[in-house]
């Protein structure tokens, strides 16, 4: 493992009890590098402000068994530590407010992932919320972005999955160790991710750390803090999302808003994030558009959408037909086999789930093979 020293010396402190990011900051500040913290004194621990008895005494309990056992679960799961400061360390992260000081790594971060978007939602999300996140994880995925959410049930599962299936990469924050999988049926999901090479699974949180609620939220600024955006795809009043959204914001991110049924409280997290000036979203352009020359660098490869994520039967054959370019209605029942009312109640379907759209004429084609014409004043 390179730089073991540097790294012993952080897990110094960052394996004490309630030793976070910002008193971590506190201690180097004071003793000018990680290392020289590790070996200063209780006493001129105890003169920093905020460094009370407590934290002295768990700073003093760490013993070199302690670190040597923790560099052995590092191994043990095949993972790595990036020090806050290091080369690999990514370099968005080094911006924020309270940056890790650490990041235990499985799988492999790159630095094509600075091209980054978060997908955030609700755990206990509609069948249109899963369809929506698992639709934009493979559009942003084929766009060359690398997909960022925290691993957890339904919506972040959704994007994570949906980035793969399109062959992109993709990057889990876990808010507990690397030891623990949480959830426990994303066990697969993980580990397609770290053997895919096309991602990497992350924490800040020593190996074995618990599930506790309580770090949840602290996670969610790793989340947003390696990403360019974050896009909410369902949220309730209130949610973890919305703590991701707003700490976007406060980072300088864009925050991007799906809207969904009006009268349904899985939604009313979004609305209120459309109300307060988050970028409405229904499909690529939307998020491509506010990035400005990042988002003009990105095309997405055409011959890349042969199939769609959430699509099967009529509505696959449909959109599997558009591979070429538009169609007329008659055209796709013709070349499907369909019988017109069929086609047209599909068509109707893939339009409001945003696969695609519907042209003068009564032409259909995918979202990004539309003819664009100049609008009217």
């Amino acid at each position: 493992m390179e730089n073991l020293d540097k790294i012993r010396a952080y897990l110094k402190l960052t394996l004490a009890e309630g030793i976070g990011a910002k008193i971590f900051s506190l201690l180097v500040e004071a003793f000018g590098s990680a290392e020289e913290a590790g070996l200063a004194s209780g006493g001129a621990m105890g003169r920093i402000h905020g460094i009370g008895p407590k934290k002295v005494q768990a700073l003093q309990a760490v013993t070199e068994a302690m670190i040597d056992d923790e560099l052995a679960w590092v191994d043990k799961l095949g993972a790595a530590i990036i020090c806050l400061g290091d080369d690999a360390y990514p370099k968005a992260l080094q911006t924020i407010y309270d940056p890790p000081p650490l990041l235990y790594v499985q799988g492999k971060l790159l630095p094509e992932d600075a091209v980054a978007l978060a997908v955030v939602g609700s755990r206990r999300c509609t069948h249109y919320g899963l369809e929506q996140a698992e639709r934009f994880g493979a559009l942003l995925g084929r766009a060359g972005f690398t997909v960022v959410s925290g691993g957890a049930r339904g919506i972040d599962t959704a994007a994570h999955r949906g980035s793969l299936a399109a062959g992109g990469r993709t990057v889990a924050v876990m808010g507990c160790g690397l030891a623990e999988i949480y959830p426990p049926e994303n066990a697969k999901l993980f580990g397609e991710i770290i053997a895919s090479g096309r991602g990497a699974v992350i924490s800040e949180l020593p190996m074995r750390t618990a599930v506790l609620a309580g770090n949840f939220p602290v996670r969610n600024r790793i989340v947003s803090g390696l990403s360019l955006g974050t896009l909410v795809i369902e949220a309730a009043l209130p949610s973890g999302a919305l703590i991701t959204a707003r700490v976007a914001a406060e980072q300088g991110r864009d925050v991007f808003a799906l809207p969904g049924r009006v009268d349904s409280p899985l939604s009313a997290g979004t609305h209120k994030l459309l109300r307060d000036g988050a970028h409405l979203t229904v499909d690529l352009d939307d998020i491509l558009s506010p990035l400005g020359e990042v988002g003009e660098k990105i095309q997405p490869d055409e011959p890349l959408f042969q199939t769609q994520p959430g699509l099967a039967g009529d509505e696959l054959a449909i959109f599997q037909a558009l591979a070429n370019g538009p169609k007329s209605l008659d055209e796709l029942v013709q070349q499907t086999g369909l019988d017109t009312g069929q086609a047209a109640s599909c068509m109707t379907m893939l339009v409001i789930k945003g696969a695609l759209i519907q042209q003068p004429g009564n032409v259909f084609a995918r979202k990004n093979q539309a003819i664009k014409t100049p609008a009217k004043i």
